[in-house]
């Protein structure tokens, strides 16, 4: 027997973690954070006894595919981990990162909750929790195989980000490849990712299955134009970014105008993170995995990630000070605007019209990246309602998932036509992958949370599920009707229960869509 589990990632892009049963054994391949509007299922119990699992394989350490670990081995999980050794060392940094992120909201909400009266809440995990994980980790090499209790196993790269893979997993009788985030086929970061040849079933990504990158020409050239606006404009340039590998990238690119002549030899950039300089460094130890391009750069005694006047912010204090300046490039965490530091810098910033924000990477839904990027007039940043009038840029060519045409040319890979399953995406995105993998030939499945497959049977379960709505487009809409609402209440020909009237709605569909 061999029978798959979607537990995360299916019609959604984040919380990736599924289950392998065999005769004798279960394996969670991921067991990610739940991001944007699902955050709150972070802390539901797991639908099975972490001490029932044998081992977990981790694709990268990213916290939607890495994230819940700690909690699985809170709740009595007990076995190996095996990931990559970049994997491992990533996933120390960002777990000590997220659980103190974690402790001080928590002191936030029971400061409050002291104060009304109400009960203390308790935080996902603890440092103690994540220590015991990263004791659990396994070591793999790319390319070898790994033999597990009644498994075959293989990591290969996957050119995602550092360490990323793509895993292999095989018995006497089938062959299931999951995908893992799969990298640009001409990456920047990273060369192509590994082709493998054969499967019955493979489990692919498709957070960007439904569209096309911009050409890596396009890609700079409008990276170079919104830098340039931003000088002449003497305003600020924030970007959202995740700590690994898109703020590397994004380094990379500024040191390519620097080179170039484009950005002024005293204009200060900040990469404010206090993890920031730790990944970094980690990129630079495994330098021998990045891209040709990058070695380059190393072969000839030089660092593509060190740029004059690139400051590396820790402290709270020097965080603080930059908000006084009035010009300036500055990268800070979250990616999505979830959370940190990023925060405070839209707080003051994202209301000037000389202020640039460039989002490098993808915007779950739910999320406020998701919501600036849609178009919302104003947005409530840190418990203030603060006016939009910053220039909004999206340049996703700086992606390192693959795009349609990277994720066919992956595909095409395989020797056989095995039956693709396609997961982390939402919902429209893995439809119209779908579709173009059936246009080629490919038999393919997209399946829903809770859902299972019998491998050997070929047998799908059934799952109960809600007819899908979405609800976003309606919700930007109402907000933007809502904001010209309040900007017209002056004219008396507007009663003011009407504005109630709409607010009102708006809530709910607000409450109804979490």
């Amino acid at each position: 027997m061999m029978l798959i589990t979607f537990l995360g990632a299916a019609g959604e892009v984040t919380g990736s973690c599924y289950m392998l049963e065999t005769d004798r054994c279960k394996y969670l391949v991921d067991c990610g954070m739940f991001q944007g509007k699902e955050e709150e299922r972070n802390n539901v119990s797991f639908s099975f006894l972490p001490s029932s699992i044998e081992s977990v394989l981790l694709t990268h350490a990213h916290i939607d595919h890495s994230g819940r670990i700690p909690k699985l081995v809170k709740d009595g999980f007990r076995g190996k981990i095996y990931a990559t050794i970049p994997t491992i060392e990533l996933c120390e940094i960002l777990w000590l990162d997220t659980v103190k992120l974690m402790r001080e909201e928590t002191e936030r909400i029971n400061r409050k909750n002291r104060r009304a009266g109400k009960s203390m809440t308790e935080p996902l995990y603890t440092d103690e929790d994540v220590h015991l994980a990263l004791s659990l980790f396994e070591p793999v090499p790319y390319d070898s195989i790994i033999n597990l209790k009644d498994i075959r196993v293989r990591f290969r790269d996957a050119s995602h980000v550092l360490g990323s893979s793509s895993i292999e997993v095989w018995d006497e009788e089938t062959k299931i490849v999951f995908s893992g985030d799969i990298g640009q086929w001409e990456g920047v970061m990273n060369d192509s990712p590994a082709l493998i040849e054969q499967a019955d079933y493979v489990v692919i990504e498709s957070t960007y299955g439904d569209r096309l990158h911009r050409s890596l020409e396009d890609t700079r050239k409008e990276f170079k134009d919104t830098i340039q606006s931003a000088i002449l404009e003497k305003g600020k340039v924030l970007i959202p970014s995740f700590v690994v590998d898109r703020a590397q990238r994004v380094i990379y690119e500024l040191k390519l105008l620097k080179e170039a002549g484009i950005l002024p030899g005293n204009f200060p950039m900040y990469f404010d993170s206090p993890m920031g300089k730790k990944v970094t460094d980690i990129y630079r130890k495994y330098s021998n995995l990045l891209s040709g391009e990058l070695q380059r750069y190393y072969l000839n005694s030089e660092d593509p990630f060190d740029i004059e006047n690139l400051h590396y912010l820790v402290s709270v204090d020097d965080s603080k000070k930059i908000n006084d300046l009035d010009r300036g490039i500055v990268i800070a965490g979250s990616g999505m605007c979830t959370g940190g530091r990023i925060l405070h810098h839209l707080k003051h910033n994202i209301w000037k019209e000389n202020t640039h924000i460039i989002f490098v990477g993808y915007q779950a839904y739910g999320t406020l990246g998701r919501e600036i990027i849609n178009g919302v007039k104003t947005a409530n940043i840190m418990g203030e309602e603060i006016a939009i009038k910053a220039k909004i840029h999206t340049i996703n060519g700086f992606s390192a998932h693959a795009d349609q045409n990277d994720l066919l040319s992956w595909a095409e890979g395989f020797q056989n036509r095995p039956m693709f399953i396609i997961t982390h995406g939402e919902l429209n995105s893995s439809k119209i992958l779908s579709e173009v993998f059936r246009l080629k030939g490919y038999e393919t499945f997209i399946p829903v949370r809770g859902q299972s497959i019998d491998l050997v049977k070929r047998e799908v379960s059934s799952v109960k599920v809600a007819p899908f709505i979405d609800l976003e487009p309606l919700l930007v809409e109402l907000d933007r009707e809502f904001f010209n609402l309040k900007a017209k209440l002056e004219d008396s020909s507007i009663p003011v229960e009407k504005l109630g009237v709409v607010q009102a709605i708006l809530l709910l569909l607000k409450e109804v869509n979490k």
